[in-house]
């Protein structure tokens, strides 16, 4: 059983080691500028162990994929966030996606690059995967919206601007570092940015924020 156990664990590092490779990889390449024999360099196995466990780039390239919009969808579920209010609620959501952006950058220039691209490798699991999250949350918010909490808005556009602008800090990271004079952004950066974000997005749909009392 110990041997199981630790061929287990090893085969585990394995994958891991290679998928880490290769989402940085193929964020800075894209999928038709990588190859096996950068992935494996980069992962410090040989293309033949690789091939092991990945035996092909496109196999490879999707394994990353649905691992990124996996973790990205942990962030999605806005019914699961803290608290009652949609202030709270709405600050948590635009929180993780700034979190995202910070702890994952590769992983999300690899799906940015993607949906530019068409999503030719994702569209049929996005939309196994990702609507009805978007749906439960656009019912919460049309909710909040009957009951006057906020601004008559198009729930669908808000969700689109958030994601838009949490993305940018990873997918234009290097627009950003330039215009801050700043070789990488640091954790203060993302706590500006969360806190930005946040304040623009509340006030623009008419929220006031938790941490202010009303006038």
């Amino acid at each position: 059983m110990a041997k199981i156990a630790a061929k287990e664990t090893k085969r585990q590092n394995n994958e891991f080691q290679i998928l880490a490779a290769a989402e940085e990889i193929f964020a800075q390449h894209g999928y038709n500028g990588t190859t096996l024999d950068l992935i494996a360099e980069r992962a410090g196995l040989s293309k033949q162990n690789l091939l092991y466990y990945f035996p092909s780039k496109k196999l490879l390239y999707q394994s990353v994929l649905e691992s990124v919009l996996d973790n990205w969808l942990e962030f999605m579920a806005l019914l699961d966030q803290p608290g009652k209010d949609p202030a709270t609620k709405l600050e948590h959501y635009i929180r993780g996606k700034i979190e995202f952006s910070r702890t994952r950058p590769n992983g999300s220039k690899v799906y940015a690059n993607e949906i530019i691209s068409g999503a030719p490798h994702l569209s049929a699991i996005m939309k196994e995967r990702l609507l009805h999250h978007l749906d439960a949350d656009l019912k919460l918010v049309n909710r909040w919206i009957d009951e006057g909490k906020m601004d008559a808005i198009d729930p669908v556009h808000l969700f689109f601007m958030i994601w838009a602008a949490t993305q940018t800090y990873a997918d234009f990271s290097a627009q950003i570092e330039i215009a801050l004079g700043k070789k990488k952004l640091s954790t203060t950066d993302f706590e500006d940015a969360s806190k930005f974000v946040t304040h623009v997005i509340l006030k623009g749909i008419g929220i006031n924020n938790p941490d202010k009392p009303a006038d």
